[in-house]
């Protein structure tokens, strides 16, 4: 097939949609596909990106590191003509979400959309949350998902949370994938060495945005009990935000910054050697969709302690990769105990999880949505003229 990926956001961001994205652009690029992705501009972007069409765009005003289109619809309209274009998938509802369905609906060929964005987490970025209410995002999400032929949902979560918003179209659940074999757990780069990290310390690591919603707040909390229990334990937290200075004030206010370390932002080929180097993987955050550094963890062969739903019980398989805590209050005493736990998994049910995880099956179930949605969309077409006459 031919596919035009329409999404906001796309490296250089780094983020998890970036991330599942090109993820998927690869995986269906060797199962023989033709993709293009069409984005926003970035004045980090290199020069002369292969089957990558940017479109004019500004930084959103509540999230600077992030960019909306502002212009390019009929550009995007010809470049899709030009291509031949067999379906549309969007990642986004907005900017060039609806670029996309304007595209699809133009060139008569369906429509399919990935539900990233648990919206409601993040209303606190728009005026602190007074003018758009959950209200706006329920009828948005329901408006735009209703008008495509399918929707691929990361997590039930997400399911969950569309079908109460109202959507009523095809809804497949498809977590995104991993490269497995960029978190191989031998990895030949010793960042303890390069941090001046001893052998015999025990890493805690976190890797997220330094944002409100993702709760890394909750963890440094954690840190002086833990530090109590184990002495010996360091807190590593990768990723940048606007969050950051807030949560290295409190790490020096609780006494425990000589045992956390900032790190910033590393680019996602560097991020497995952190992952391989930690014990232990932990995350606070409720505003996942899924979750894509749970599985990043597990792949590196590091157990994880997040927070408990659906999904992250599907993930740890009954305390055999790591375990969840239901409560903040939780969180200290959930990372002893697991360090203090010795982890032992069947090969077979480990080959099983990492299947599941892997880029591999993303690409293909991805393939077959498409497929699916393609014969949906033909026979909805027919229907249609059949009505008609």
């Amino acid at each position: 097939m031919n596919i035009g990926i329409f999404t906001d956001t796309y490296f250089p961001q780094v983020s998890g949609v970036a991330t599942s994205i090109r993820t998927l652009k690869e995986e269906l690029e060797k199962l023989g596909h033709q993709v293009t992705i069409f984005t926003t501009t970035d004045p980090s972007a290199p020069d002369n990106e292969k089957n990558i069409i940017r479109l004019s765009s500004i930084p959103f005003f509540s999230f600077k590191d992030r960019r909306i289109a502002i212009r390019g619809a009929y550009l995007a309209l010809r470049k899709a003509k030009a291509l031949e274009l067999d379906i549309i998938h969007t990642h986004t509802e907005f900017s060039l979400g609806l670029t996309g369905k304007y595209i699809a609906h133009s060139l008569d060929i369906p429509h399919v959309h990935t539900y990233h964005t648990m919206y409601e987490d993040y209303l606190h970025y728009i005026a602190n949350g007074k003018v758009v209410r959950p209200t706006h995002v329920k009828v948005v999400s329901r408006y735009f998902c209703n008008r495509t032929v399918g929707v691929i949902a990361p997590s039930k979560r997400v399911l969950d949370q569309l079908r109460h918003y109202g959507v009523l179209r095809n809804i497949e659940i498809i977590p995104t994938g991993v490269s497995l074999e960029k978190f191989d757990p031998t990895h030949p780069v010793n960042i303890r060495q390069e941090l001046g990290l001893e052998e015999d310390e025990t890493i805690i690591l976190s890797l997220s945005r330094l944002s409100k919603e993702k709760n890394t707040e909750a963890i440094i909390k954690a840190m002086p009990a833990v530090l109590l229990e184990k002495p010996n334990v360091k807190l590593v937290i990768v990723g940048d935000g606007p969050y950051r200075q807030t949560l290295e004030e409190l790490s020096a206010k609780l006494t425990i910054d000589k045992s956390a370390l900032f790190l910033g932002e590393k680019q996602s080929d560097e991020v497995g050697a952190y992952y391989q180097m930690a014990n232990l993987f932990v995350s606070a955050s409720e505003s996942e969709s899924q979750g894509l550094t749970y599985i990043e963890a597990i792949a590196s062969g590091t157990e994880i302690v997040v927070k408990d739903n659906e999904y992250t019980r599907s993930l740890v398989r009954s305390g055999q990769f790591g375990v969840v805590f239901q409560k903040d209050e939780d969180l200290a005493d959930a990372i002893i105990n697991t360090l203090n736990t010795t982890f032992t998994t069947e090969q077979a049910e480990r080959d099983e999880l990492l299947y599941d995880i892997s880029a591999t099956a993303f690409g293909k179930r991805v393939a077959d949505f498409y497929s699916e949605s393609d014969e949906l969309y033909q026979c909805e077409k027919k229907n249609q003229i059949k009505l008609a006459k």
